[in-house]
């Protein structure tokens, strides 16, 4: 995850996060719901996501008060299994063309061997990481997209959901 979490987004200071500049919780949390969804629309095959919505955590190393990131984790399940390869591929061939810098593509270390892709979008200062899941019932992605640390405004504090 170190990746995620800015190696590839690095501002030229030794933070690993990049700052993603300056925000309140709620808005950070509706632009990382906005960032999903053009994800979800590269996929390019039927299927259905799990509800689930983006929440606050910690930036390392910084005062809770004022810095926070956004984290979005979901899921897609095609409507058929045999699309999960094809959801993949065009994630692969189209998260560079809308700004994203694949970091990592390939098989991972686990006994099923699942497809892993991890990408960097600088100018958004977001990270995603796709797990293909075909051993699993249903067959699904995982996704993981997280921003950078965003600080709020002068005279407010993180507002932790």
């Amino acid at each position: 995850m170190t990746t995620l979490t800015g190696c590839g987004m690095t501002d030229k200071d030794s933070d690993p996060t990049p700052s993603a500049g300056t925000s309140t919780s709620r808005d950070a949390s509706d632009a990382m719901q906005k960032l999903s969804s053009g994800i979800y629309d590269l996929i390019g095959v039927k299927g259905r996501t799990s509800d689930s919505h983006p929440f606050v955590a910690e930036c390392p190393g910084k005062d809770t008060k004022t810095y926070f990131r956004i984290f979005h984790w979901w899921s897609f399940y095609p409507a058929s299994a045999k699309d999960l390869d094809v959801a993949m591929e065009r994630l692969r061939t189209e998260l560079p063309r809308h700004g994203w810098k694949i970091v990592t593509y390939g098989p991972d270390t686990s006994r099923n061997k699942n497809v892993n892709l991890t990408a960097d979008n600088d100018q958004r200062k977001a990270g995603v990481n796709i797990v293909q899941m075909a051993k699993n019932d249903p067959p699904k992605l995982s996704l993981h997209v997280v921003s950078g640390c965003y600080k709020v405004p002068d005279g407010q504090e993180v507002e932790h959901f």
